[in-house]
């Protein structure tokens, strides 16, 4: 295996990381992460595909790109992987030609072939979907038996709209798949919060898809009001310093919800995935050195069970709310990502509304939010 990474900054490469032998006709898959505005410009895709002319590209707008050590904005951050014993197919489809997230999760695995399937990567608009339906229809046909990492697309804090394009200009409602193939591929995965649990443990009595109505009973967005104290004359931006664990069954382990807006008419609240009723809960709060440390433990569990140890590239897809705690800070987490996989390993990715991702090897994928999560490619 062999992969580039190349910047793009106005238009024009910048900057180019990895390894020297790879040429640009020899790449099979070419990742883009860019800022709305860089990729809304009707000539992204096709330079990209006069660059590379044999590769598959795909595209994904951003809340803040990864380009090895750096957190950019407004940039384009390009990766260029060719494999010798791995073949890529790739299936893309648009959220408006199906009546459910679920429904298009379901249909997009299914256009890919399963053969020798290995791993899937998936990209999918970050404001038209339901991240967690589009994760349980994924399931659906896959059945844990596959590992499924990937992304919802971002724009900046604007929380607008995004753009997901496959082998073509990037455009609103449109998800994509990656398929690897073969048993040459070594693929790891990890993804870690950091976050700090306080206060008991309660359950939702009270929700519809991912809008909270009810804990115990009690108003949802009052009882949080109390917990935040002074923050609570901040929502709903200082709501990403206080996610929710949720866990979905008694034996499930916790994932992260965050808040994305409050809904004052019902007042209830608006999460970036389910809360179903009868989940467990309890209060989040950010601990910035523990948010660190958990990319580094992300990246440390990439390499449980990978028989080469220095992988060639690390994807990483962390959080908007992640990064906008972090602030200056952000590039910290990168470094804690890079020093346990190793400084050679091109690195990367971008800031998210969500992330896909197992939590443990051999078990299903889910969506999370406010997660490092990251995903290391090599060839045995």
């Amino acid at each position: 295996m062999k992969a580039n990474s190349y910047l793009f900054k106005n238009g024009v490469q910048v900057q180019t990381l990895g390894d020297d032998s790879l040429l640009a006709h020899e790449a099979q898959l070419v990742l883009g992460f860019g800022g709305k505005s860089a990729l809304s410009e009707a000539s992204v895709y096709n330079s990209l595909k006069t660059q590379f002319p044999n590769a598959q590209i795909a595209l994904c707008s951003t809340a803040g790109e990864i380009f090895g050590a750096e957190v950019l904005d407004d940039s384009l951050s390009v990766s260029a992987m060719h494999f010798d014993k791995t073949s890529v197919q790739t299936c893309g489809i648009n959220i408006s030609d199906f009546g459910s997230s679920f429904d298009a999760g379901a249909a997009l695995v299914k256009g890919l072939p399963t053969e020798n399937l290995r791993y899937v990567l998936v990209l999918s608009d970050g404001g038209k979907v339901n991240g967690s339906e589009l994760v349980r229809g994924i399931e659906s046909h896959i059945n844990h038996t596959i590992p499924v990492t990937g992304g919802l697309a971002g724009d900046g804090a604007n929380f607008q709209s995004t753009l997901v394009g496959l082998n073509a200009a990037p455009a609103s409602g449109n998800i994509l798949a990656i398929g690897f193939y073969g048993d040459a591929i070594r693929i790891g995965h990890g993804s870690m919060g950091g976050w700090e649990m306080f206060g008991l443990e309660k359950t939702i009595t009270k929700s519809t898809s991912n809008e909270l109505f009810e804990i115990d009973g009690k108003n949802a967005l009052e009882l949080y009001k109390q917990y935040l104290g002074n923050y609570a004359n901040e929502l709903p931006g200082s709501a990403l310093l206080f996610p929710l664990s949720i866990k979905l069954s008694d034996d499930a382990e916790p994932i992260v919800r965050t808040i994305l807006s409050i809904n004052n008419e019902t007042n209830s609240m608006i999460f970036a995935g389910d809360v179903p009723e009868g989940a467990k809960v309890r209060f989040m709060k950010a601990n910035f050195d523990k948010l660190i440390d958990a990319a580094s433990v992300a990246a440390e569990n990439c390499l449980h069970g990978v028989d080469n140890k220095n992988p060639k590239l690390a994807l990483l897809i962390s959080c908007v709310g992640r990064k906008i705690i972090l602030n200056r800070r952000v590039e910290e987490e990168v470094a804690s990502v890079r020093e346990m996989l190793g400084n050679k390993v091109i690195t990367t990715g971008f800031y998210s509304y969500g992330e896909i991702s197992p939590i443990a090897e051999n078990v299903r994928c889910e969506l999370h939010n406010q997660t490092m999560t990251i995903t290391t490619f090599d060839e045995k």
